[in-house]
């Protein structure tokens, strides 16, 4: 069997994988094998922004890795609003059609590729919680050092773009909070980049902090 039908092969037995099906080992290998065939190839520029790091949503030495990272310091949804502002503004229709379905779609790891009938089966915030909850809680947290007390309050005053109960909220500041404390490790080596806004979690940077911290103690 040749490399391309060896590829094909897989392709099209992960396509057939039941929905719902995990792998954590597979989906690292395969987040690694991906950074180490482009590393190979070139200079990597990485795609992974604030939210990921701040959530730890990356595989260690994989996408968590480049040779530099341009979106370090943006959050994933000023990245949506950012695309939709320039589709917006662009002349061409065909381009401005694409740039507002990439903002449209999902956020999904993209480990496993769409089902039979193109069906997304991974959502990232469905794992995870809302962004737009995740980025809220990082910028009061980051910021202003809110506490869990102060961001749940305003959490529940503020206004998102969509609703969200109480509960929602609670649940979503629990991942927030476990997630970010877990991950120091990952931020404590992450490729240069640049600083955009008013918040950064580079260790050269803003951000200094113990890999061993308990959120526990927060």
């Amino acid at each position: 069997m040749s490399p391309h039908e060896t590829v094909d092969s897989l392709q099209q037995r992960l396509v057939e994988t039941a929905d719902g099906a995990t792998d954590l080992v597979f989906e690292n290998v395969q987040a690694r094998l991906r950074t180490f065939l482009l590393m190979t190839r070139g200079f990597v520029l990485g795609t992974g922004d604030m939210s990921e790091q701040a959530l730890g949503w990356s595989t260690y030495n994989g996408d968590h890795m480049s040779m530099y990272n341009v979106n370090t310091s943006i959050p994933k949804t000023l990245v949506k609003f950012l695309v939709r502002h320039v589709a917006g503004r662009v002349a061409q229709s065909e381009l401005r059609d694409v740039m507002l379905r990439v903002a449209d779609t999902p956020i999904s790891p993209e480990l496993l590729p769409p089902d039979s009938q193109g069906r997304i089966r991974q959502s990232t915030e469905a794992a995870l919680g809302a962004y737009e909850l995740h980025d809220f809680f990082l910028y009061h947290f980051i910021r202003f050092g809110a506490t869990r007390e102060k961001i749940r309050y305003l959490a529940a005053h503020a206004r998102f773009e969509a609703s969200y109960t109480e509960d929602q909220i609670d649940a979503a500041l629990e991942m927030f909070f476990k997630r970010f404390f877990a991950n120091q490790f990952k931020r404590s080596c992450v490729p240069d980049g640049p600083k955009v806004g008013s918040v950064s979690l580079s260790p050269r940077g803003d951000w200094r902090m113990p890999s061993d911290a308990d959120s526990g103690a927060f």
